[in-house]
């Protein structure tokens, strides 16, 4: 099949016959795959591109459910439409995709034209402009991202609309292109490109007047519209026509055939491919037609000077390339472009006149040519390498700078291109996908270097992923940690990375001293630190996972004035990232830098202000959980994780119990909300074993959660806190953490007695927290899902309803999701399947809003519940079965039990009892024992064996043949 996007969306097969691909939305999910063909695209973004800021409840069904129908439309031999775990893959090649194909042929065009093949550039720009057949996108314009993408590809196709003018300007085509070129203008008056092109020829046809009058209407229109005059290159059109050169002359071969005049690049040539960058290349490239100076910046090893080169060595026109590494007095940097140039201090018959600078005789050589000038590794002569931009982009009007710092030159009109490490592939990476990412690709071809026969396989798949995230991508540490297989499997390379300067020790010797090992690498940076500024990178070490700047202004403790300023420097001279509102530094730096702070005696100090902090964070962000903002308070400690994980982990090591004990406290409700049952266990046992077998003075709230939180993972024997009575008996004030009454329930059951022993306890409850909306609606809820196993189900939905309402009032939607079900299972129970359908429909879109996946667990098993009970065994199988997925994936081992006992229901209702069997066995195995909803799941399991048990005795007895029953005889 061939895929169109170059106008209307369409598919045609090989015979040029066009399918039918469906409605709007349809195309817009097929154009939304093709703009990334042959590569996953995650739901979310299609999600985001179909229904824009306010998708519809059960948005990813609704997607599910379109990409079946998109699945039908095409062709079944091809199966172009592929499920992955991170989103949907549209599998073809990106060459039956028109877009993919125009951008590959303009871009062999424009390698043509640059490199004098008119003929060629010209034929190749013509075949590649004959796949428009209208607005990119046309029919998909109003999805979200589209319009973007959409004006990308226009940019493109304007760009090799003046490239194929270019090249049959060349070829003396001055006439035919005249009105073509005035329809340019008019529709892109701004465009100087064009406008140039028509005064050329205008100019070639003896037009001249015309040319200078398109001159003076685009001088006009640039000062009326933006205030500014016409470019260099403009104006050089136009005193060329002044002149009376009109433009059309070229040089002709001993053939007669055009050819560009060259001057060939005073680059260093390079020994080893170039991987990766093509993005940033594209986009240097880009800035370079457009501004006079463009500067890379990013960490030392980012690879900027090889992209630089990379991007001169594709410049149409002169480029000379100026190493500043070696100087080591700013003073000397004209003199070395001096040098790169060719040129002396003085003319070849006159001596250097007194007074006279280097930078004098650079402006007079520079005024009238046309150059790119790369000056690379500036950071160390920063001020001065700025200075000497200034001055010669003031004064040549017909020079661009390229740079590579690690901090920019900080002048008007400079334009930044800032590099980070390779692009990384996602955790779940398949050994297929991973090639695809620029920083595997770069180790695997580095590697076959110094061990020919080494290749990604499903073996060592994971350890090589794991080398260049651990590496942050970085292109020189990824080819230092590739050149050690020389000499170590891939494996133990992915060990030693805990000592990564150590064991990334041996580089070039072709290189300069400060890119032959990643410690000299890091050190040159730390070196052009100002005091404040390496105090503050050794004191943001302490995060983990990045950090806002409010929160590294209070653990670094620097004063306010000094911390702004310092952290400006680190970020100006890529010492630290800016990304999403937060600072972070790549590993490797931080690595550094961590042992910094160890040599500077701080380490202790920083951990202290570093968990303090977080526990405030943690019990703020608690409260806020329970309200109507509890949606970006999840956000929040989703962004602050690793530092509360982190915070957790130093305080527990360091013995500090009440700090570590209130983190447990304080991140409970979160780590329930997220469903992290399996590392909230680890991270509450640590803390159990520091805190003992009793609660400490002062901390009974504290230790209660840690052993509630590890009871969850089926951790067998832990201390006994009794019954939920006792618990709330033994606090002497209401509890910092209410979930713990939720805990406490779960793991120890409601009080025995039934629903007026629950509302019993209530009344206790709140005569000790006094009028407090949420938690007297947990106790309502707690009362009513009593009631309703009591039978008493007319009170039991007032209970409930009285729960649902106050959870509503503070805003909490996992209070209200909860309820819901218990509402949807009361109406099951009384024969109301409608009533039933709309509260777990509520409840469904709450979970979907919350993103908890064990949530979503319980609310589908309670749902196939319900449908099971009203008999359809499909429906509740579907349930089941999603339900035992989601609960796996999150670590909760009731679920994933009474998952498997849903689905063994079905197939027993089903007459399949070895499958029913099965599933029951299955499902009694690990972290059922030791809390109540465990045991509980545990006993209804044994209760359906049981009917196994019977109905297969009953199905033996009624064969043919059967023996007769000893009870018979």
């Amino acid at each position: 099949m061939r895929f169109r996007v170059l106008g209307p969306t369409q598919v045609l097969l090989a015979d040029g016959r066009e399918i039918a691909v469906g409605g709007p939305r349809l195309r817009a999910l097929l154009a939304l795959l093709l703009l990334d063909a042959g590569r996953v695209v995650s739901a979310e973004r299609l999600i985001d591109g179909l229904y824009g800021e306010h998708p519809p409840r059960g948005a990813a069904n609704a997607l599910q459910s379109l990409v079946s129908r998109l699945r039908q439309a095409l062709p079944a031999e091809h199966s172009t439409v592929e499920f992955h775990p991170a989103g949907y893959r549209l599998a073809v090649d990106p060459a039956d995709v028109d877009a993919y194909r125009f951008e590959r042929l303009a871009e062999a065009g424009r390698r043509a034209l640059a490199g004098g093949d008119w003929p060629r550039a010209a034929a190749v720009l013509r075949e590649a402009l004959e796949l428009w057949r209208g607005p990119a996108l046309a029919d998909v314009i109003d999805v979200a991202g589209v319009p973007a993408q959409a004006a990308r590809l226009d940019e493109l196709r304007l760009a090799a609309v003046e490239d194929r003018i270019e090249a049959e300007l060349a070829l003396g085509g001055h006439a035919d292109l005249v009105p073509e070129l005035r329809h340019l203008v008019v529709a892109h008056p701004l465009r100087e490109r064009s406008r140039g092109q028509l005064m050329r020829a205008l100019s070639a046809q003896g037009r001249p007047a015309e040319a200078l009058a398109e001159f003076e209407d685009a001088r006009r229109a640039l000062a009326e519209q933006l205030g500014v005059d016409p470019s260099a290159a403009l104006a050089a059109i136009h005193l060329a026509v002044l002149r009376g050169d009109d433009g059309s002359a070229v040089l002709r071969g001993d053939d007669g055939s055009a050819v560009r005049p060259t001057t060939e690049p005073a680059l260093p040539s390079q020994l080893t491919t170039f991987v990766g960058r093509e993005e940033e290349l594209k986009r240097v490239r880009a800035l370079l037609g457009e501004r006079r100076l463009v500067t890379l910046t990013g960490p030392g090893g980012a690879g900027k000077t090889r992209l630089a080169i990379e991007a001169a060595g594709r410049v149409d026109g002169d480029v000379h390339f100026v190493e500043l590494a070696g100087l080591a007095d700013g003073s000397d940097v004209p003199q070395a472009v001096l040098s790169a140039l060719g040129l002396r201090d003085a003319g070849l018959r006159a001596s250097a006149e007194p007074g006279r600078q280097s930078t004098d005789r650079l402006v007079e050589a520079l005024a009238e040519r046309r150059l790119l000038l790369v000056l690379d590794n500036c950071e160390h002569v920063i001020a001065d390498v700025a200075r000497l931009a200034a001055r010669l982009l003031g004064a040549c009007p017909a020079l661009r700078v390229l740079a590579t710092s690690r901090e920019p030159l900080g002048l008007a009109g400079e334009a930044l291109c800032p590099l980070s490490g390779l692009s990384l592939p996602p955790p779940d990476a398949s050994m297929e996908d991973a090639d695809d990412y620029a920083a595997v690709s770069l180790f695997v071809q580095r590697a076959a270097d110094v061990a020919p026969d080494f290749t990604v396989t499903a073996a060592n798949v994971d350890v090589v992923l794991r080398i260049c995230r651990t590496l942050d991508g970085l292109p020189l540490a990824i080819e230092l940690a590739a050149a050690r297989l020389r000499a170590l499997p891939v494996a133990e390379v992915a060990a030693r990375l805990d000592d990564r300067f150590r064991l990334l020790s041996m580089g070039s010797r072709a290189a300069s001293p400060r890119h032959r090992t990643l410690r000299a690498v890091v050190e040159w940076s730390w070196d052009l630190l100002d005091d404040a500024e390496r105090r503050l990178a050794r004191r943001l070490t302490v995060f983990a996972g990045g950090a806002t700047l409010e929160a590294a202004g209070r653990v670094s403790g620097l004063p306010a004035a000094e911390f702004v300023d310092a952290l400006s420097g680190l970020a100006d001279k890529s010492f630290v990232e800016l990304t999403g509102g937060r600072y972070r530094m790549l590993e490797t730096v931080r690595a550094f830098c961590a042992e910094r702070l160890a040599e500077a005696g701080e380490a202790d100090q920083l951990r202290r202000a570093h968990t303090a902090y977080f526990l405030e964070f943690a019990w703020t962000a608690s409260d806020h959980l329970r309200r109507a903002e509890q949606l970006h308070w999840l956000r929040r400690l989703d962004a602050e994780r690793d530092n509360l994980h982190a915070a957790l982990r130093r305080a527990t090591a360091a013995g500090d119990a009440p700090d570590a004990a209130g983190l447990v406290a304080a991140l409970s409700f979160y780590w329930w909300l997220r469903g992290m049952r399996g590392e909230a266990a680890r991270l509450a046992a640590n803390v159990l074993d520091l805190l003992g077998a009793e609660a400490p003075p002062g901390l009974s709230e504290e230790f209660a959660l840690c052993v509630y939180n590890t009871s969850l993972a089926g951790a067998g024997h832990l201390p006994s806190l009794g019954t939920q009575r006792s618990v709330i008996r033994s606090l002497d004030r209401p509890p910092r953490q209410p979930f713990l009454l939720y805990l406490s329930g779960i793991s120890t059951g409601p009080p025995s007695g039934g629903a007026e022993h629950v509302e019993e306890l209530m009344r206790e409850l709140r005569r000790l927290v006094g009028p407090d909306v949420w938690i007297n609606a947990l106790g309502a809820m707690g009362s009513g899902s009593a009631l309703m196993w009591s039978g008493e189900w007319d009170r039991a939905r007032s209970a409930l309803t009285t729960a649902l309402d106050g959870f509503r009032s503070t805003g909490d939607r996992w209070g209200c999701m909860i309820t819901l079900g218990a509402l949807g299972e009361l109406a099951a129970l009384q024969g109301d399947p409608e009533t039933a359908g709309a509260h777990m429909d509520e409840a469904m879109g709450l979970v979907e809003a919350l993103g908890s996946a064990v949530d979503q667990a319980d609310m589908l098993r309670t749902r196939g519940e319900i449908r099971l009970r009203a008999g359809d065994l499909a429906a509740a199988r579907d349930d089941f079965a999603g339900a035992l997925l989601l609960a796996q994936r999150s670590g909760a081992p009731e679920f994933v039990a009474s998952a498997r006992l849903g689905l063994a229901q079905v197939a027993r209702l089903r007459g399949d009892l070895v499958e029913a069997r099965r599933l029951c066995e299955e499902a009694l195995v690990g972290g059922l024992t030791g809390w109540y909803v465990g045991e509980a799941t545990r006993s209804e399991i044994i209760l359906v064996l049981d009917e196994i048990t019977e109905q297969e005795k009953a199905e033996a007895a009624s064969r043919p043949g059967a023996l007769p029953s000893a009870d018979g005889a």
